[in-house]
């Protein structure tokens, strides 16, 4: 069986001269008693370093776009998400070395998973300097970045409503929990959006901010306005008229229970 340090420079594609760096980026706080110990350290710096080089990507790659739509793409290119989702698919996940408390409890939380992909790249850019941080980003990072350019929704999907029905409608869509499920450490819960007396499809996440995001998506989607093609894909429609059942006037402007622009 292949060692996971050995794994792991196949996975970044580079032999490290100091292994015990890469021992350090993947170990988690829960196996240590000392933080300094722990890959915390280089998230930090791994962090930086992905920023850096996806602003340089967005930047390169987009010469007429102002810098707020940059500032869009690069949240969700450098988001615990797309980290957790990189990491995984890398198979970095089972090379961590986690306390005896995380062991065995089945999928790793995302925010683990991201930790442990930006500590990588902390440990890479020591060791390897800034280009070959930026060889290994690069080809993971381009088609996250050109499907947040083209989708033009970059995720945030209650967002898109938000700023939809106040230029359609001048109101805003609130979010209602209906159920939860699970143990305390591993809810689920179901959300609707609403716009007064009209009500969205339902939907679940296994965060109340999560649910609200997909439940957002399911009413752009009823609306219209985001369409998803046979791949998967989404795409912002926008058209000029769009094809819907008419949507009642509320008496009064439902407040939203949290700022879309801050998820």
């Amino acid at each position: 069986m292949e060692h996971p340090l050995d794994r792991a420079e196949s996975v970044l594609g580079h032999p490290f001269a100091d292994r015990e760096l890469l021992r350090q980026a993947l170990t988690h706080s829960s196996n240590t008693d000392d933080g300094l110990a722990s890959n915390e350290r280089l998230e930090f710096l791994g962090d930086a370093v992905l920023g850096v080089v996806v602003c340089a990507m967005i930047y390169r790659r987009f010469p007429g776009l102002r810098e707020g739509d940059m500032t869009k793409i690069k949240s969700l290119a450098v988001s615990r998400d797309t980290c957790a989702h990189i990491a995984r698919d890398l198979g970095i996940e089972p090379l961590l070395i986690l306390g005896k408390g995380m062991q065995g409890n089945g999928k790793l939380p995302a925010s683990l998973s991201a930790c442990a992909f930006e500590s990588l790249i902390g440990a890479l850019y020591l060791d390897a300097g800034f280009e070959r941080c930026e060889a290994f980003i690069r080809p993971l990072l381009e088609p996250v970045i050109e499907r947040a350019a083209v989708g033009g929704h970059q995720q945030n999907f209650k967002s898109v409503l938000q700023q939809f029905l106040q230029r359609r409608l001048g109101h805003s869509p609130c979010y209602r929990v209906l159920d939860e499920q699970g143990p305390d450490h591993s809810k689920c819960f179901k959300v609707r959006a609403e716009i007064g007396p009209r009500h969205f499809e339902p939907c679940w996440g296994p965060t109340k901010k999560r649910a609200e995001q997909e439940a957002a998506l399911a009413a752009l989607k009823e609306l219209g306005v985001i369409r998803q093609t046979d791949s998967g894909d989404l795409f912002l429609s926008e058209p000029d008229e769009v094809h819907q059942k008419p949507t009642p006037e509320p008496d009064a402007a439902p407040q939203p229970e949290s700022d879309p622009s801050r998820d």
